[in-house]
C-alpha cells in the first residue's frame, strides 16, 4: 500500500514535535519525493523542512526550505503563509548574520500583519525585528569597549532594538501573553544594558524575574539574576550585585549546571575583589577553578588562576600569588 504525501509529512511533524528532527526531515524529505497536488500541504512542508534544519544548526538548509515556502505563498496568494515565511527567513537571515537582508523579511512580516489586523502577528514581527537589530549591534561590539562606549553604528542598531522591543511589549501586554513579555523583558533589559542605560536595564530584568518566578521557569530566573548582578556593577552597587550572584549560583546548583555555575563563582569573585573582601574574592575563583579544571575548560582555568594571582598579591601572600601567576603563564602560552 503506498503511503500518502500527507500521511508521511504529519509523521514528520509528529517527530519533530518530540526533538527528533533528524527523523522528521527524512519524512518531510520522503513526503516531497512522493508529491502532492495540495499547495498548502507542500507548504507546510517547506516551512516545517526549514524550521527543521534550522534546529538542526543547518541554517544554508533552512534558507533554501523558507525561500520555497516564500515563492509557493506568494504564487498561491497566501498572505498569511507569506508573512509566516518572511518571519522564518529573516530569523534564519539574522543567524547568519545577513542582518540586512533579514530587515527586509521583517518588514514583510509586519506590513502583511498590520494590513490583516493580525496582533499576533505584529508582535511577532516586532520581536524578530527587536532580535535582528541586537543581533546586529552585537556583531559589531567590539571587545574592551565598555557598555555605553560602543561606535555610534552599533548605539544605532542597539536603539533600534530597544525601539521595536517597547513596540511588542505595548502588543503582548494587550494580549495578555505573559510568557512573551517575559521574554522580550528579557531581551530589553540586555539591549540597555549595552546601551549604558543601567536604570531602565534594572527595571527590564526585574520585570523578567517576576515573571520567571510567576511560570516557575528557574533557567530564566537564573539569567535574571545574573543580568541583574551586571547591571549593578556598573551601577557601583557591589554589595546588591553579590546578593543577586549568590541567586544565580543557587539555582546553577539546583538546574546542575556546571558551566554556568562556574560563570557564577568567577563573577562573585571579581565582586569580592572590588569589595576588597579577597579572602571571600580568593574563595569564589578556587571554586571557579576545580569546575573549570572538571570541565576540562583551560581558558575559564587560565582566568581563575590569574585572579587568584592578583587576589593574593593584594593580601601580601608572594608565594601563592607567583603559584598562580606561573599556572597563568603556562596556559596562555598552551
Amino acid at each position: 500500500m503506498e503511503v500518502s504525501c500527507l500521511e508521511l509529512a504529519l509523521e514528520g511533524e509528529r517527530l519533530c514535535k518530540v526533538g527528533n528532527y533528524s527523523a522528521g526531515v527524512s519524512f518531510f524529505e520522503a513526503a516531497i519525493q512522493v508529491g502532492t497536488e495540495d499547495l498548502q500541504v507542500l507548504s507546510a512542508i517547506y516551512s516545517q523542512l526549514g524550521n527543521a534544519y534550522f534546529h538542526l544548526h543547518d541554517y544554508a538548509k533552512a534558507l533554501e526550505f523558507h525561500r520555497h515556502d516564500l515563492t509557493l505563498t506568494r504564487t498561491i496568494g497566501d498572505l498569511l503563509g507569506e508573512a509566516k515565511a518572511s518571519g522564518n527567513l529573516g530569523n534564519t537571515l539574522k543567524v547568519l548574520g545577513r542582518f540586512d537582508e533579514a530587515v527586509v523579511c521583517c518588514q514583510r512580516h509586519l506590513d502583511i500583519a498590520r494590513d490583516v489586523n493580525d496582533k499576533v502577528g505584529q508582535a511577532r514581527a516586532l520581536y524578530n525585528f527587536g532580535n535582528v537589530y541586537h543581533a546586529k549591534g552585537k556583531s559589531i561590539c567590539w571587545s574592551g569597549a565598555e557598555p555605553g562606549d560602543f561606535p555610534e553604528e552599533v548605539m544605532t542598531a542597539l536603539r533600534q532594538a530597544a525601539e521595536y522591543y517597547e513596540a511588542n511589549l505595548a502588543i503582548v501586554k494587550e494580549l495578555g501573553d505573559q510568557a512573551a513579555q517575559g521574554r522580550t523583558y528579557g531581551n530589553l533589559g540586555n539591549t540597555h544594558y549595552l546601551l549604558g542605560n543601567f536604570g531602565k536595564a534594572v527595571a527590564s530584568h526585574e520585570q523578567r524575574l517576576l515573571i520567571a518566578k510567576e511560570f516557575g521557569d528557574r533557567s530564566a530566573e537564573r539569567r535574571a539574576y545574573c543580568n541583574l548582578g551586571n547591571t549593578f556593577i556598573f551601577l557601583g552597587e557591589f554589595e546588591v550585585a553579590a546578593e543577586h550572584y549568590k541567586r544565580s549560583l543557587q539555582l546553577a546548583r539546583q538546574l546542575k549546571d556546571r558551566a554556568v555555575e562556574a560563570q557564577a563563582c568567577y563573577s562573585l569573585g571579581n565582586t569580592y575583589t572590588l569589595l576588597q573582601d579577597y579572602e571571600r574574592a580568593i574563595d569564589y575563583h578556587l571554586k571557579h577553578l576545580i569546575i573549570a579544571q572538571d570541565l576540562n575548560d583551560r581558558i575559564g582555568e587560565g582566568r581563575a588562576c590569574w585572579s587568584l594571582g592578583n587576589a593574593h598579591t593584594a593580601l601580601g601572600n608572594h608565594d601563592q600569588a607567583m603559584h598562580f601567576a606561573e599556572k597563568h603563564l603556562e596556559i596562555c602560552k598552551e
